[in-house]
């Protein structure tokens, strides 16, 4: 039960149920982005997680779920059992390509994500596979200024995923003045200098990396042990 009002913050009435005190908080400086509108939903921010303790525990506007590994629905199912906003389900592109990742991207979309995210290797082919059997949006991700983005856009894509490490801003503001209306989403790093130079630079919406669930518990872990030793010093 969310019994307990915790703040005002922008004179919103923040409530928690004391349980989500430590949820991971997207960079306040990604809510000065545009978003993008998909099925009435605002999505400024993407957490970049597969993890389902932070998929339930951020206050991102979505869940980017894209990995290394071959796609699988039972990974969509896990997720979109925790997650408590949109999901962006990566289907393949790399070494899963045509059928496959058509059939990974249809499963998707019946789970319920709201788009699909094909990686940097996907041929236009199987862009056109997924467009020709699913309705909800395709993600194309693009890492580099090299990357023919505008075939990808015309074989299905509607929105594009950069991620171009440092040289993501450059590969955003090139793209900008290719195709002004295309929603972009990008890597935004980890300091306030670098989202809004993102933003600038013509991102619609900004990719969160959160810390890792080892790093976060460790933080914690450190919380218990001081706790445990003023304890000890107390008692003594």
């Amino acid at each position: 039960m969310y019994r307990k009002t915790i703040k005002k913050e922008n004179n919103i009435p923040t409530l928690s149920s004391g349980l989500s005190d430590d949820i991971i908080k997207v960079p306040k400086e990604i809510s000065q982005c545009s978003g993008i509108m998909i099925n009435g939903k605002i999505i400024k921010s993407l957490i970049f997680t597969t993890d389902i303790a932070i998929a339930m525990n951020n206050n991102a506007d979505a869940i980017l779920a894209v990995y290394p590994f071959t796609p699988h629905p039972a990974i969509f199912s896990a997720i979109m059992s925790v997650a408590q906003m949109p999901v962006f389900a990566g289907v393949g592109g790399g070494t899963t390509q045509g059928v496959r990742a058509r059939d990974m991207a249809l499963l998707a979309e019946a789970q319920g994500c709201i788009a699909v995210v094909l990686n940097a290797p996907a041929p236009v082919e199987t862009f056109r596979l997924v467009e020709g059997i699913i309705l909800c949006p395709i993600v194309a991700t693009i890492v580099s200024e090299y990357s023919d983005f505008e075939e990808k856009i015309e074989a299905g894509a509607s929105i594009l995923n950069i991620s171009g490490a440092a040289n993501t801003p450059n590969i955003v503001r090139k793209i900008r003045q290719a195709a002004p209306d295309i929603p972009i989403i990008a890597t935004g790093g980890h300091t306030a200098e670098s989202i809004l130079k993102t933003i600038e630079a013509g991102a619609n919406a900004i990719s969160y990396t959160p810390p890792s669930n080892g790093d976060l518990f460790r933080v914690k872990m450190d919380k218990y042990r001081e706790v445990s030793k003023e304890k000890y010093f107390d008692n003594n």
